[in-house]
């Protein structure tokens, strides 16, 4: 379920493994490293973890997922390395009968994952330099979830 390691994330593949002709939904979330200039232009990502670690608590993050949307598929990936501007470090897809629950699903698991998941990344910039950063979470503002 959990898949944590440093392949490139290829959205169309975890839509493919969530396809089912019963549900009438399908989202695909994919969270791209975006250029910021908040501490200066980023350039990439720098993301590390206990992969085996971060995959068991992806499990258990989907499990909980599972609980609350019963009739839902799930796939998720986060890409550990070093990740450039553009690219996707983590998707998320799920498919469901039909589309709040899909769109709440995939929160869920977004928000869960920000929150829980013991993936450290480290921003580098344009200049060459690097800095640490924490996970930011915004509040749930999805009914219900």
């Amino acid at each position: 379920m959990g898949d944590v390691n440093d392949d490139p994330i290829d959205g169309s593949a975890l839509l493919r493994s969530v396809a089912d002709h019963g549900c009438g939904a399908e989202v695909l979330f994919l969270g791209t490293v975006r250029r910021s200039n908040e501490d200066g232009p980023v350039v990439a990502i720098d993301y590390m973890a206990y992969a085996e670690m971060a995959g068991e608590e992806f499990d258990r993050i989907v499990g909980e997922a599972r609980t609350r949307w019963s009739a839902a598929h799930f796939a998720v990936r986060h890409r550990l390395g070093e990740i450039p501007v553009g690219e996707p470090s983590i998707g998320v897809a799920v498919a469901a009968p039909h589309r709040a629950d899909a769109y709440a699903a995939s929160r869920f698991i977004v928000d869960e994952a920000k929150r829980r998941l013991p993936v450290w990344k480290k921003e580098r910039f344009e200049d060459g330099s690097s800095e640490w950063r924490e996970n930011a979470v915004a509040p749930s503002d999805t009914p219900g979830v």
